[in-house]
């Protein structure tokens, strides 16, 4: 008798249909008991596929088996504020450490926990303050996993500890156009998983270029925020942003909404959650020198005058700049986006020019005033040298090896002194 042959094919992670969900269900029981995983696994086939697995450890980086073999996981960094790509391999599916969770839920039965962005972001602070050091193996006081997956199922309040491979079951698909602080960006390789799976959290645009985003990520060493290339740092094309399904706007009156609340919440006179969240963004956003304490559901000269910064910041005049929140300066505050407001300037006239553009415009075939400035500038401080003729607008070689000249002598090295300036660079260089 012939024995049949069966293709085998790799289930989509967002796939809803019946044969995807029960290979995604498969997999998740064919993990070693000693891992986690269900004891009637068994097969021939099965055992060979676990001794790889367990020999790669189902890895969220791009390390896996290749930093086994001395390979850097690196990447270049596009500022002295950017890391190198870590190895960050993960753990498995999971209850919470020390919850008394039974396991995982379903794929079809998890009960999503209500949240709100805000709540998603300062639950990702917590962990970028207390430094937590990485681990796929060592728990964090609230029962999370210390690794890339652990870190997201922490952030958005999931009641298991998640990998990978199952985030996105708790999660819709969206447009990165469309990405808010507190969506995350996964790439998982289904086919391979060891193979440069990672998730971040997304915390909102750099600039207005879209080119960068602040990502709150769990790697080597510890916790971190920083600025990072739209969508990684490797395998950039195939990261995909997710919404958790359980975020929401708030309650109403709560001021946790990205719904612009209306002018006449703001003013004298006003008192409301919405001015203390309007101060709290734009204390965020660079704004804190103007409170001295606060900030507060009264309205007052200090809201006015951060709000006016920002709005100036973003090169608005006369009515544009009043000081009085508009849809147009709400939507920057709770969307991440627009120029943060620039540190104070002391002695002098103020030095506008001290707000960094954005990493888009200092990039090949880039022509702009920016360029120009950024040229000049270079020359003034003595870092000029590899100047043939200009500077002008257009960005050359002449302007990146001048830039990684400046980076070197304020100490750093290697991908820190790339020659491509990032806001550290900026701020130095406009001093």
């Amino acid at each position: 008798m012939t024995v049949p042959v069966f293709e085998e094919y790799e289930p989509a992670i967002d796939c809803t249909c019946a044969g995807c969900a029960l290979q995604r269900r498969t997999a998740a029981r064919a993990v070693p008991v000693r891992y986690g995983g269900h004891p009637a696994a068994h097969g021939a086939r099965r055992a060979l596929v676990l001794a790889t697995a367990a020999g790669v450890v189902l890895s969220c980086g791009a390390a896996g088996a290749a930093a086994a073999a001395g390979h850097s996981a690196g990447a270049p960094r596009a500022d002295k504020d950017s890391e190198p790509v870590p190895g960050t391999p993960q753990g498995e599916k999971g209850p919470l450490k020390g919850s008394g969770a039974s396991g995982p839920p379903s794929d079809g039965g998890a009960v999503l926990r209500k949240t709100t962005r805000a709540e998603i972001i300062n639950r990702a602070k917590k962990w970028v303050a207390a430094k937590v050091p990485y681990s796929m193996e060592k728990y964090w006081s609230d029962g999370y996993r210390q690794d890339c997956s652990g870190y997201v199922s922490m952030a958005w309040n999931l009641g298991t500890n998640e990998w990978t491979g199952s985030l996105a079951s708790y999660a819709t698909r969206i447009a990165r156009a469309d990405l808010q602080p507190g969506d995350m960006l996964l790439f998982h390789n289904p086919a391979d998983p060891s193979k440069g799976s990672h998730v971040t959290i997304f915390g909102g645009w750099t600039d207005y270029t879209h080119s960068h985003y602040i990502a709150y990520e769990q790697a080597r060493p510890q916790t971190r925020k920083q600025s990072t290339p739209m969508a990684y740092w490797s395998n950039s094309d195939r990261y995909v942003a997710y919404r958790y399904k359980g975020v929401g706007g708030g309650s109403p009156g709560s001021g946790s909404g990205t719904a612009f609340p209306g002018a006449g919440q703001f003013g004298p006179g006003a008192n409301n959650a919405h001015v203390t969240r309007l101060g709290e963004m734009l204390v965020a956003r660079g704004g804190k020198r103007f409170y001295a304490v606060g900030p507060g559901p009264v309205w007052g000269a200090a809201d006015q005058r951060a709000t006016q910064a920002f709005q100036r910041a973003q090169g608005w005049k006369g009515k544009e700049a009043d000081g009085i929140p508009g849809p147009d300066t709400w939507r920057l505050l709770t969307a991440g986006t627009g120029r943060d407001i620039p540190a104070a300037v002391t002695g002098g006239s103020p030095n506008t020019s001290v707000v960094f553009p954005g990493r888009g415009y200092f990039q090949p075939g880039q022509s702009s005033s920016h360029v120009e400035r950024l040229g000049r500038q270079l020359v003034k401080k003595g870092y000029g040298k590899h100047y043939v003729s200009g500077p002008d607008p257009r960005w050359t070689e002449a302007d990146r090896r001048n830039v990684e000249a400046f980076q070197q002598a304020q100490g750093w090295r290697g991908s820190a002194a790339d020659g491509y300036p990032g806001p550290e660079t900026w701020r130095r260089l406009f001093a």
